[in-house]
């Protein structure tokens, strides 16, 4: 028991000030201006893509552990692998790989963490890829609230199947 109350006071409070959102102050998100929707084709609709700009292990896992022990909304005594460093607009939705305004330490496996944030990435990229939303409804959905994001293109819409059959 005591180790369960430990637990809800500790553990979680310290996930939810790291936030399942990103301050938008700090990060708004940023585009990569190379991207847009005439040539995704070319870009991000190409397997692997993402590989060829995608930055350095070094370069995030210096921001991560600099952000987690700043004085600011980021800090977190968690250890650096509680966390990814995530992109707000992810590469394969074309965005920056690596300006300190699209990037922020995401818990890993809080209900609204970096897992299903990756899932949603992939729906938004499979939807710009095929046509059925432009390359920039997807960046501004992930930007401006990527947890109603993944309500509206992962949640509803599986409902949406669900009662289709």
């Amino acid at each position: 028991m005591n180790k369960i109350l430990v637990f809800l006071t500790v553990v979680i409070p310290i996930f939810c000030s790291a936030g399942s959102l990103p301050d938008p102050n700090l990060t708004p998100g940023a585009i990569n201006l190379d991207v847009t929707q005439q040539n995704i084709n070319e870009t991000i609709c190409v397997p692997g893509w993402t590989k060829t700009i995608r930055p350095p292990a070094s370069y995030t896992t210096k921001l991560k552990i600099k952000q987690l022990r700043g004085d600011g909304v980021y800090h977190s005594d968690l250890g650096a692998s509680y966390f990814e460093e995530d992109h707000l607009i992810s590469l394969e939705l074309g965005g920056h790989p690596t300006d300190e305004r699209n990037l922020w330490p995401q818990p890993w496996d809080s209900p609204d963490g970096a897992h299903e944030k990756d899932v949603l990435e992939n729906r938004l990229k499979r939807l710009v890829c095929v046509g059925t939303i432009s390359l920039k409804e997807a960046q501004d959905a992930i930007a401006s609230d990527w947890i109603a994001a993944h309500q509206k293109y992962i949640l509803d819409a599986r409902k949406r199947r669900v009662n289709a059959d």
